[in-house]
């Protein structure tokens, strides 16, 4: 039976699939991320999610998996904004996203191992950041939860309360689209409901 490997240390994305009833096996990737620049953001995000699922594939050849990579890139004024690593930069992109939009896009990619197909796409949402003020910005900056994820904001952690709405899927603002994995795997032969667990 087909089982899911996760190229991703993100527990967000991990937490998204089980509560869907997948618990993938997580391997991850060590793909330095830094390797990719110059890309527009969507791509970005497209080419990253690429990189570490094909670093996982040699581990489990002769296997009946799918390894899923995925990575997340904000977009702001056409610039790709990643993690932001320290409180100085997540602070900086709290000041310039405020009262403003940005389109999150995260990027999905899938090996069928038996197969050797491949599939991949991105899927993008809309947010929109509430009007935080310069005392919010410090106080979240300070619990640390911003440094370590795509444009310094979750939607399902202490984040949530400064999204105001978003456009598009939840999930995707998490981490993984639900919806677009399930149609990519379709395409791979591969059912969602067999993914569930037992």
């Amino acid at each position: 039976m087909t089982s899911l490997v996760l190229a991703s240390a993100s527990p967000a994305r991990l937490a998204t699939l089980r509560a869907a009833g997948i618990d993938p096996e997580v391997i991850v990737s060590g793909v330095d991320e830094s390797q990719v620049a110059d890309l527009p953001p969507a791509e970005l995000a497209l080419e990253l999610a690429r990189m570490k699922a094909a670093a996982v594939v040699p581990g489990v050849q002769g296997r009946d998996v799918v390894v899923l990579g995925c990575d997340s890139v904000l977009e702001l004024d056409g610039e790709a904004l990643g993690k932001p690593g320290t409180p100085e930069e997540a602070t900086a992109r709290w000041r310039a996203m405020r009262g403003r939009s940005g389109v999150l896009h995260s990027g999905h990619a899938l090996h069928h191992v038996p197969s050797g197909g491949t599939a991949s796409a991105t899927a993008s949402t809309t947010v929109y950041f509430a009007d935080v003020d310069n005392d919010e910005i410090a106080a979240y900056v300070a619990t640390g939860e911003p440094l370590h994820v795509a444009g310094a904001f979750t939607i399902d952690g202490l984040g949530g309360a400064f999204i105001r709405r978003i456009e598009g899927d939840h999930h995707n603002v998490v981490g993984v689209s639900l919806p677009l994995l399930r149609e990519l795997l379709a395409g791979l032969g591969v059912a969602w409901v067999g993914l569930w667990r037992s």
